[in-house]
């Protein structure tokens, strides 16, 4: 799915790869408002997966410039190009921070969770508006503290969580696998 980026020039291309490279590592992430009309919702966490698991395993197995550009053989050479030079650049970061992952995932664990699916009701147009809502709470276990977090979702936003979830997991796996 990394191909979606030939939707964009090269030069912002390169900002976006660093905005993915700022989420990885804690700060702020690329913001889907300043690309809702280059790619649909669904492709837009595609291309941000994509990107995440190219930067994640590229530096978790140490890969060359040539092993990662196999891998980005649908790209442009200037996208490609602009991903190497991101990963160049940035490859003792994002090697921080999947570090930093590994020790905040075993340091907090999920000790329960409980779901309820909800309808939300508006005052004026309670028999047009069905907007399922998901209410989810986890109890989560930090540091031997225990705190429950309570989330309520929309259809997207559970969406986006579940794809979230899916990539950490991966991530997850990839960690105990190689270190």
């Amino acid at each position: 799915m990394v191909a979606l980026l030939s939707r964009l020039p090269a030069t912002d291309c390169l900002k976006l790869c660093h905005r993915v490279v700022d989420g990885l590592c804690g700060r702020e992430p690329p913001s889907r408002g300043d690309y809702g009309t280059t790619w649909t919702l669904e492709e837009w966490l595609e291309l941000l997966n994509s990107l995440i698991a190219l930067f994640c395993l590229a530096v978790g197995n140490n890969s060359s410039d040539e092993e990662v550009l196999t891998g980005l053989a649908g790209v442009g050479s200037s996208h490609a190009e602009a991903l190497l030079t991101v990963l160049r650049a940035r490859r003792d970061e994002i090697h921080r921070a999947l570090l930093d992952r590994t020790n905040s995932i075993s340091s907090a664990t999920l000790q329960d969770f409980d779901w309820q699916l909800k309808l939300a009701l508006s005052s004026d147009r309670i028999s047009s508006l069905h907007t399922p809502l998901l209410s989810l709470s986890l109890d989560v276990r930090e540091n031997a503290a225990d705190r429950s977090v309570t989330m309520e979702m929309n259809r997207e936003e559970l969406k986006m969580l579940i794809t979230s979830l899916e990539s950490a997991n991966k991530v997850d796996k990839y960690l105990k696998i190689y270190h």
